[in-house]
Formats: structure tokens, C-alpha cells, sequence
């Protein structure tokens, strides 16, 4: 990072003998990235029109010519456009042909496809009258994304970055510890120890009179605010973040041709407010003393997080859309209409109040393919078909994961199937110890949709849906003893250690139960849920029955995978009958008693059990839990398939939206 002056000293300063409003602590907590740290500096980036400056520069057009991104028919909405287009007055809300009579040198590019028979997606002529046979590939722009964020990473000391990625063409970049160390570089006062080792006391004032912010957009002070003021040290910190983003920023321009736009303030909801606000190539600062005349302008459902039922709850029982007008509701006002928690954080919010993290997790949990059918399919040939496509389609982006290196493999796959409104899902294991190919995604998709179709009511499908999750990094090895062990538990020898028999044959006396904390013997048996079989109303789905903001973000797990958990149900007794009952078909099974895990581990682990009560047997000893039957324990999905997960909270820039499965 180059160290360019941060303005002309000024002497005077230094004798005046004030002091600032930070002190020793607060400067010393910026590198561990506190969240409600003073000094604290977020930054947002986020790209122009993503998806037309990806087809711009795969086309080369000039960055002057206007361009638009379709997708399917002339009559449909665009679904991107660039800024020289939007000159003309195109927005996303226009089609085509519309879009074509305001300018008639518009290039229209229509989205890449996969098609059945292809064992990859392409851009094709023909793609906008095919919306039967096609299906939507998000995959250009996926590639394009992942190339960003590794440069972004890359432009950032490895050790000082914190960097979330929040969807395809935008990344939050927490850059408290790396503007600590230029502090600490630049102004070396800043390391002497505070008077009295009192890190309570005020830090001396900075060593300038003015900064310099460069092309930076300075967003104006609050009323009362001078720009003569001298400088404290949460105005320096937040031009060293600036200058930091600006370099990321050009090294996005010069290496992969991409302009983007950028906001720098101390938390994500007003980087997130800041990245918008000078479009396009352009960033905004927002300082301390401007947070209540920067807010003041914007409507309440711009904010961050209530860009949806939420907002439109405070619009309506406030009866107002402003932030300046809902800045006089007092916090007791809030509470009692929102309720303590929603009161609070609304009264924070409108006031530039956040404390949320930059979380560092970018590591994909979980893939998803889908197709919306216009007209429905109505034969198993048909959804098989699609289901080939669908396998293709998370394949590839296995592969770049690092599937075949062994890198990253996932566990499971599910399978989502929609008919007169209501969604179906099944689940099942991904076995381990075999390649993981299409042939092996395509037998297990198949497997899903036989037992889907077993249940009735299956035809005519107006969406289905296939997604694998649960993610683990490489392969684990065998389990060691210390994985049969309880946490913590005594060893042989020691007075609290009783063999076998011994715990036997005092189980009929009550005593105080010991923790096991999910280790021991009763890893060995995993309660037992219901089917993870769901049939839910149409939630979560758009308009058109396709999967709401898969297209902005690489989704987190699956809904499968992080539903509430099912109710434990016994075992039926020895002679009762089985009716109503199904082994179920998540998790990994048994297949000695068919019970269900949650993971290959505790599979193993049950397994030995077996092998445990198999020795014991043959030795003629009386296991301490022999008669009692092993159960599974899984999870039952709520509200429907993995549409009911919302991608990007909040809406898009102008002349962008979100793509639509069909």
C-alpha cells in the first residue's frame, strides 16, 4: 500500500493541548475487527450492471456501445443493462422490442443455456424460442464473480483481510486490521505506550490540518458540521481505507477490464447505501459527521434489511417512507409498535447504527439447478431428461470446486418436485468411497424421482428442482478409540470407572444422569425422525415458478439440511403392525437395522457398535443395552423446497434483476 501523504502538518496543532475523542483502547481494539469499534472502517464493492459488463467484455464491445442482457422472448423484460444503454432511457422494465425503438443500435445479448444432449451450457442463436427445451446457465457470470473475489483477496495483505462475499457481483470488506498497521506505519507516535499505562486515555490528535480525498465522493457534513474542523483519528482511518479500495478497485480494472463502484463508511449498512450512491466507477465516502445527513434523504426500504415485508410493515405503521420522519419516533414509540428487539434495532438502524460482522465464509454449502416448465412436463422420460441437465450443470461446477482433486465433496442430494402448488422433496446420502461422476449424480437423481413418483399425485410437474449440500472438505479417515470415548469421561482404574457389567447391573437404580455431551455409547443410538417427504404451498417461488435470488448468491445449506428437527418416533413393538411406516430415506443408513444418520462418522461409529454386540454375542455376555433398538435422527423440512430461501436481501441497482428459471 503506497504511502502518500495525508496532508501539510501543522505545528500549532501540536502545542494546542487538545486531545482526541479516541482513545489508546479503541486504537488498539481496531485490529482484533470489533464490531462496534469507533474507528472502525467497512467497505462495500460492487460491480456496474455485472451481467452486462460480463457479455461486453466476452463480446469486446466498447465500454461507449449500449448493450442489454436478455433472456428468453423479445416480449420479456431485460434482466441487465449498461450504463450507455440506460442514456437512451432503457431500464430493465422494458423488453426488446421495446427497448430497440429507443435505440436502435442496442445490442441485445441473450443469457447462455444448457440444452439437453450438451455436457455444457453455450450461448446460442436460437436460445429466445426455445424456452421449452432450455434452461437458464448462471455459470459465465459465476466464473467471472469467482475471478474477482480471488483478486480482491489477492490485493489485500493475506493476513489483514476479512473479506464476505454477498452475491455475484458484489463483496463487504472489513479493513479495521489492515488500516491499523498503515496507522501504526504512518504515524509512529501511535505505538508509544499510553500515560500511566492508562489505556483509557485519549490518543494525541493527529499530526495534519487537511486530508486528501483525492476523486473520492465526499458525502456532505451534518448541519453544524464545518469542513474546517480539524481531523480526528475515525477521519484519518477512513481515508486510509479509501485509499486502500481505490487500489483494489484499479487492480479490478486493470487486470479483468470491470468497472465497479464503492462505499466506505465504519459499518455494511451504510458501505452497502455508499457503493450506490455515485454510479457508475465511482466511490463514496461517508464519514462519522455526515451519517444523519446522508441517511436522511434515503427511503426507509432502501435500507439494509427492509427491503421486504419488514420494511413495508414500518412503512405502513409509521405511515411514512422517510428516514428523516421516522428519525423523530422515540425509542419507547418503536417498541410498543414493533416490539422490544424489531424497535431497537429499527431505532439503531435509521440512526446508521450497525454492528453486524463481515463474516469471511465464501465457501459454497451447497448447489442448486432448476427449471420452471412452461407448458408442465407430464411423463417420468420428460423429468429424466431434465434431471440429466440438471446433473450436468452441478457436475461442472463440482469440478471447479475441486471434486475430482478430492478437494470438496458433498453428502448429500436432494430433490424438489412442484405440482398444483404444493413442492415434494426427498433426500438421500451421496456415497462415499466412490468417484463422484454424472453417471453416480444421475443414478441417485432418478432414485429420488422413482420415489417421488411411488407416492402419487406427481403429474403434470411445473418445477423441479436438484441440489446437493453438506459440504466436507477432503475425506476423513478412519475414527480413532477416542471417538467411542465420552467427553471428559473417567479412564479404567480411576474411582470414578465402572466395567460394564458393573453399569448394568446398576441401571435399575435412579441416579443422577451423567452428561454424555453427545459422545459414548448413545452416539449409538440416533433418535428417529418422520420421512423427510414434504408437501408445502407455493412459497418462496416468483411469479413465473422459479427459484427467487438463485442467480445473486451462491446459496448457503439447503433447507433440507437446516430445517427444524422432527419429532422422536418409537419403534413399532415386535408383532404390531408397520402400517403408516417408512424407513427413512435421509441421512446415511444402516444396512444391518436400517437406521438413519446425520453423517458418514456416526454411520461408522453405529457400525462398530454392531461389530461390538456381534463379539459379544459370540462370547456369550449379555450387552448392557441388547434389548433396545437403535433409532435415526434426521430433520423435517419446513415451507416448502429450497425456493423458500431468499437470495440478495434488499432490491438491485436500476437496469438489473434478478434471472428467472425457465
Amino acid at each position: 500500500m503506497p504511502s502518500s501523504p495525508l496532508g501539510i502538518s501543522s505545528p500549532a496543532r501540536a502545542g494546542s493541548g487538545r486531545r482526541s475523542r479516541f482513545t489508546h483502547r479503541q486504537l488498539a481494539q481496531l485490529a482484533s475487527y470489533g464490531p462496534s469499534n469507533p474507528l472502525r472502517v467497512v467497505a462495500h464493492i460492487d460491480l456496474d450492471a455485472f451481467y452486462a459488463q460480463c457479455e461486453m467484455a466476452r463480446l469486446g464491445v466498447a465500454e461507449d456501445k449500449p448493450l442489454a442482457v436478455q433472456q428468453w422472448s423479445a416480449t420479456q423484460g431485460l434482466i441487465a443493462v449498461n450504463y450507455p444503454a440506460r442514456g437512451s432511457g432503457i431500464s430493465r422494465h422494458c423488453n426488446v422490442t421495446e427497448a430497440k425503438k429507443l435505440c436502435p443500435d442496442l445490442i441485445a445479448q441473450h443469457v447462455a443455456t444448457w440444452r439437453e444432449g450438451d455436457d455444457k451450457w453455450a450461448y446460442r442463436d436460437d436460445a429466445a424460442a426455445n424456452i421449452a427445451s432450455d434452461k437458464v446457465s448462471l455459470d459465465p457470470y459465476r466464473l467471472q464473480s469467482r475471478r474477482i473475489l480471488a483478486l480482491v483477496k489477492d490485493a489485500l495483505p493475506r493476513n489483514l483481510q476479512r473479506v464476505e462475499k454477498a452475491g455475484l457481483d458484489e463483496v463487504f470488506l472489513d479493513l479495521s486490521a489492515h488500516v491499523h498497521s498503515v496507522l501504526l506505519e504512518r504515524f509512529p507516535q501511535l505505538s508509544n505506550p499510553p500515560p500511566y499505562d492508562d489505556t483509557t486515555d485519549a490518543l494525541p490528535l493527529p499530526s495534519v490540518a487537511a486530508l486528501d480525498w483525492q476523486a473520492d465522493a465526499l458525502v456532505d457534513l451534518d448541519e453544524g458540521e464545518e469542513e474546517t474542523q480539524d481531523p480526528d483519528w475515525d477521519d484519518v482511518a477512513i481515508l486510509v481505507g479509501s485509499e486502500i479500495v481505490r487500489t483494489v478497485r484499479a487492480r479490478i480494472r486493470e487486470e479483468l477490464g470491470y468497472t465497479c463502484s464503492a462505499g466506505i463508511a465504519s459499518n455494511k449498512l451504510l458501505s452497502k447505501l455508499g457503493s450506490g450512491f455515485k454510479k457508475p466507477n465511482c466511490q463514496t465516502v461517508v464519514r462519522h459527521r455526515a451519517v444523519h445527513a446522508f441517511l436522511a434523504d434515503f427511503k426507509l426500504t432502501k435500507l439494509r434489511n427492509l427491503g421486504g415485508k419488514l420494511g413495508d410493515q414500518v412503512v405502513s405503521t409509521f405511515h411514512t417512507e422517510s428516514v428523516k420522519e421516522v428519525l423523530g419516533v422515540s425509542l419507547d414509540q418503536m417498541k410498543a409498535k414493533l416490539g422490544h428487539d424489531t424497535g431497537l434495532w429499527l431505532y439503531n438502524t435509521v440512526r446508521g447504527v450497525d454492528t453486524s460482522e463481515v463474516s469471511s465464509r465464501t465457501q459454497i454449502k451447497s448447489m442448486l439447478s432448476a427449471k420452471s416448465f412452461r407448458p408442465s412436463i407430464s411423463t417420468p422420460d420428460q423429468a429424466a431428461k431434465w434431471l440429466r441437465i440438471f446433473v450436468a450443470d452441478i457436475h461442472a461446477r463440482l469440478v471447479e470446486e475441486g471434486v475430482l482433486d478430492n478437494k470438496r465433496r458433498p453428502r448429500t442430494i436432494n430433490l424438489h418436485h412442484r405440482t398444483a402448488g404444493q413442492t415434494r422433496s426427498r433426500q438421500g446420502p451421496i456415497p462415499r468411497g466412490k468417484t463422484l461422476d454424472e453417471e453416480l449424480l444421475f443414478r441417485l437423481a432418478k432414485e429420488l424421482l422413482g420415489q417421488i413418483i411411488a407416492d402419487g399425485k406427481v403429474w403434470p410437474c411445473a418445477n423441479l428442482s436438484l441440489s446437493v449440500g453438506g459440504f466436507e472438505d477432503g475425506v476423513n479417515g478412519n475414527m480413532g478409540i477416542g471417538a467411542f470415548l465420552v467427553k471428559g469421561a473417567p479412564e479404567a482404574g480411576s474411582p470414578r470407572y465402572a466395567s460394564p457389567d458393573t453399569r448394568a447391573a446398576s441401571q435399575d437404580r435412579p441416579s443422577k444422569k451423567p452428561r454424555t455431551d453427545g459422545g459414548g455409547l448413545h452416539r449409538f443410538f440416533a433418535r428417529e425422525t418422520p420421512l423427510e417427504d414434504t408437501a408445502t404451498n407455493n412459497q418462496g417461488l416468483d411469479a413465473t415458478g422459479g427459484e427467487k435470488g438463485v442467480d445473486d448468491r451462491n446459496r448457503t445449506a439447503s433447507d433440507a439440511e437446516t430445517g427444524a428437527r422432527g419429532q422422536r418416533r418409537e419403534w413399532p413393538a415386535a408383532g404390531q403392525p408397520h402400517a403408516g411406516w417408512q424407513i427413512p430415506i435421509t441421512g446415511f443408513p444402516c444396512s444391518r437395522c436400517k437406521a438413519g444418520f446425520e453423517d458418514s462418522e456416526s454411520l461408522r461409529s453405529h457400525e462398530d457398535w454392531h461389530m461390538a454386540k456381534d463379539l459379544e454375542g459370540e462370547e456369550r455376555v449379555r450387552p448392557a443395552f441388547a434389548d433396545r433398538r437403535p433409532t435415526s435422527r434426521g430433520s423435517v423440512r419446513k415451507g416448502g423446497g429450497a425456493s423458500s430461501r431468499r437470495g440478495r436481501g434488499g432490491k438491485l441497482e436500476q437496469g438489473q434483476k434478478r434471472l428467472q428459471f425457465g
